[in-house]
């Protein structure tokens, strides 16, 4: 190997998770995901290999690939539920960018952290053309590690000044509160003790939780109300009931995925209920306007999401040029 090359390799930037938190902010990852997605871009269909396929485990290996006009990108991703039990995290992931022009590697960057950053953002972004310009009232379902994400990028979009955290256990809804305080003290957090009371008050209602059956039923949900579903991924599961996702009007960050993986939507559609046709658009249809965003005031909005590659990209794009 020549001197030449091995400098060009070793000037790969490696992006560890606390260089990750340190550089991002929900305002500007947020504006850099409506510009990636409102451009052109390539994104296949992600591939998700089930690591014992004929056993009871849920392992996954998965390989997300994207390129726009500067970058490409991959995002490499285990997800081992199992670890829970052991006290290990479930989910591992880093993302590797190459230079679009000369296919020469440009950065290995943590991807767990970027996945937080990012799929908060994209509920942001997503409240931003959904969500009532008004709203006020967030009710965040879940206790993860997502949870405290999700409250402070819809609080960068709406003037969210009251917020209810949702979960099976109030300490780890506290917790979530703490972390939430770290950054934004202004805003008013309490633990929801009554999870339907809180849905129908709610001008906001985002869902993070590992939930199989529907934690959120459309009889709770008034006029005006923007709903976001982020937990599951399963065909077979779902946070919401079919009547939720009929009296909305519905968009997906991905339709190829969401259609693939989502029971939010798959389980209306072997029912008769609903239709892919009735998804209105995509993230890339409202960035790039080719879709309208909410109508009035009195529309429920649903965004579903089971992560794109996309906005993968965008995120470890924008931590590597601010490094």
């Amino acid at each position: 190997m020549s001197a030449a090359r091995r400098d060009r390799e070793s000037s790969m930037k490696v992006i560890e998770a606390n260089d990750v938190h340190r550089v991002l902010e929900f305002r500007t990852l947020i504006e850099a995901l409506r510009r990636t997605f409102g451009s052109p871009a390539g994104m296949p269909q992600r591939l998700m290999f089930r690591l014992d396929p004929d056993g009871e485990s849920r392992d996954v290996f998965a390989l997300l690939p994207s390129w726009n006009g500067d970058v490409i990108g991959v995002k490499a991703f285990t997800y081992l539920p199992g670890n829970a039990a052991v006290g290990r995290p479930i989910l591992h992931s880093k993302i590797l960018l190459f230079d679009r022009k000369t296919g020469e590697p440009l950065a290995l960057v943590d991807g767990t952290t970027v996945t937080y950053w990012r799929t908060a953002a994209m509920a942001g972004l997503a409240a931003d053309y959904l969500a009532r310009k008004d709203a006020r009232r967030l009710l965040v379902c879940g206790t993860g590690n997502l949870a405290p994400y999700m409250v402070l990028a819809h609080a960068s979009v709406r003037p969210i000044d009251e917020v209810a955290i949702w979960g099976r256990n109030p300490d780890k809804a506290k917790q979530v509160i703490a972390r939430v305080a770290e950054r934004r003290p202004d805003l008013r957090c309490r633990v929801a003790e009554n999870l339907e009371e809180e849905a129908r008050a709610a001008d906001v209602i985002s869902c993070v939780t590992a939930s199989h059956t529907p934690i959120i039923h459309g009889e709770w949900v008034r006029p005006g109300t923007h709903t976001d579903f982020f937990g599951n991924h399963e065909r077979d599961g779902r946070e919401c009931d079919t009547e939720m996702v009929v009296k909305s009007r519905v968009y997906v960050d991905s339709r190829v995925n969401v259609l693939a993986e989502a029971g939010e939507l798959l389980i209306p559609i072997s029912e008769g209920r609903f239709s892919a046709d009735d998804v209105v658009g995509e993230l890339a249809d409202l960035c790039s306007g080719r879709v309208a965003g909410r109508g009035s005031d009195d529309e429920i909005t649903l965004f579903k999401s089971v992560g794109t590659a996309l906005a993968d990209l965008a995120a470890a794009e924008l931590v590597s040029r601010s490094l």
